[in-house]
This record gives structure tokens, sequence and C-alpha cells, in this order.
């Protein structure tokens, strides 16, 4: 596509000629001599100056409408072109942590012998991570089981995952009919890192008991789920944890689950993008994701 008309984009949706030149890893005179000669083209201004930020004109609201349709049918026969001709692309899928591990595997595996001229690399961080890289573009799209942003990205739900209270089956909790939260955040308790999905809505639960974050006894911090599962299984301590990474370990009897009173644990998984992501992959994949999970 008209590099013009990239830059144009870009600065449209930045409202800054400083972000939109990072973005597009060109330096600021470029961009700027972009829409100068765009300008000269179309012979009107494209942009006027409100406060420190810029915003269209009405006749750039024109050509933003036109050039973003331009865009997409661009992209839409550049991935016709790399189908036909064999072409390998790659994308970076973010993930975190519990769907990265224990839900995305299997599904980019059947994938992966589906559309073998598809590269994917799956990134797995906890879910602010997974937020910051998207806006800064390291991810083409990702998939996280937390609270997001959802002022800042597009977003569509993949499946729903409960949060359980798992613990040895040596340990105390595992004969009782249920545990109240009270005895649960008294206790040791052992949690993820701050940042991640299952830690934010565990405190909100906390919060919506009438509780503060500071009455939760955390006896151990731990930003690998594997690493949690090993220490609750050696009866070292119980956690909050996303039932569809424990499957195994339920079924095998090394870990129990145990009710909470009065209190259940949903979650939504889904799938988060920038506006700007035109590419079809994104919405095959996502398509691919739900169909297969």
């Amino acid at each position: 596509m008209d590099v013009k008309l990239v830059s144009f984009i870009a600065l449209a949706k930045f409202k800054n000629y400083t972000n939109a030149a990072e973005y597009l890893n060109l330096s600021q005179p470029a961009v700027s001599n972009h829409i100068k000669l765009l300008e000269e083209y179309y012979g009107t201004k494209l942009f006027k100056k409100v406060g420190r930020n810029i915003e269209l004109t009405e006749e750039g609201k024109i050509l933003f409408k036109y050039a973003q349709d331009i865009d997409v049918l661009y992209r839409k026969a550049l991935d016709e072109i790399k189908n036909k001709s064999g072409i390998h692309r790659t994308y970076k899928v973010g993930a975190s942590m519990t769907i990265g591990g224990y839900v995305l595997p299997k599904i980019l595996a059947k994938h992966q012998k589906q559309n073998p001229n598809i590269r994917i690399l799956l990134e797995v961080y906890n879910t602010e991570d997974i937020e910051d890289k998207l806006l800064k573009r390291k991810l083409d799209f990702a998939v996280v089981e937390g609270p997001f942003d959802k002022q800042k990205f597009c977003y569509s739900k993949f499946k729903d995952d409960e949060l359980i209270l798992a613990v040895s089956p040596e340990h105390y909790f595992a004969n009782k009919k249920e545990v109240d939260i009270k005895d649960i955040i008294k206790g040791n308790l052992i949690l993820r890192e701050n940042g991640s999905g299952t830690r934010k809505i565990f405190e909100q639960i906390v919060l919506g008991t009438g509780y503060d974050i500071k009455d939760i006894n955390i006896h151990m911090e731990i930003g690998n789920i594997n690493a949690i599962i090993s220490l609750v299984e050696a009866n070292l301590g119980y956690t909050i944890i996303s039932r569809e990474a424990i499957k195994k370990e339920l079924k095998i009897g090394t870990l129990k689950e145990v009710p909470i009173k009065d209190i259940r644990i949903y979650r939504e998984f889904n799938f988060i993008y920038l506006d700007e992501a035109k590419d079809s992959f994104v919405f095959d994949f996502m398509d691919f994701c739900i169909k297969n999970v």
C-alpha cells in the first residue's frame, strides 16, 4: 500500500507525530513529509492542531474512511496471494498463563497440521504484560483470562472458566464439605503474582465479601502454575486455580477440589486485539479456537 497513506492512517489514529513515527519505525520528518505530499495532492489540509494533539479536518475524515477500506482490501489481497503461493506467514500470539499452558497447545498443534503455511509463535505472560505488549505492537493478538482494559482493546469471548479451591488430599480442608472464605484468606494460601488474571479475580471476590486485600495471608507468591501445583500436591499450602490447569491432577487424585461456601468463581477467557487488526488470520484463528476447544 502507498506508504503515504500508511503514514496518514497511523497519524489519524495516534493523533501525534511522535507516536505515529515510532509505530511506523520512521522518523518524524518522514511522516511529516508524507502528510505534506498528500495535502498537496488533494489540495487541502487533512489535519488541524487541537491543543497538543492533531485532529482530522472534515476533508481528512473523508480520506480516512476510504483509506481504511483500501487498507482492508490490501491486506486481504496480500493474504490471498500468500496462501496461493504457499508463502509462510508468521504471527505472534500472546496468551496468559493458564491459557498458554493448558488450553492453547492442543489447539495450536491441530491448527499447524491444517495450516502448514502459517507459523504461530506463542508468547506466554501474565495479563498485564500481555496488554502492554499488545499496545506496543509486539503481538498480533492475544487470549487472556483476567480483567483487561476494555477501552483500549477490541475483544471477543473465547470460553468460560471456573476458579476453584485446590488442596492436597492430606490437607485438613480436604475432609470438609465446604470452606469459608475467611478461613481461606487466613491460612497457607499460595497465589499467583500481582498482574495475573487469576490473582485479580480472586482479590475482587475477597473485596466483594467485605474483606480487604490486606486481610489475605499470602503464604507464597509464585509466577509459575506448575510450581504452584507441585507445592500444593506436597501439602505446603493450597491455592485458587483454574480448573483447566489441574484436570489431570483432579482425575488421578493428587489434588482435590473443595467448594467455597456460598461462592462460585466464574470468569471468561477473551480474545483481545487492537482496532487496527485487519489481517484475516486474527478472525480465522479465533473461530478455529472456538470450534476446537
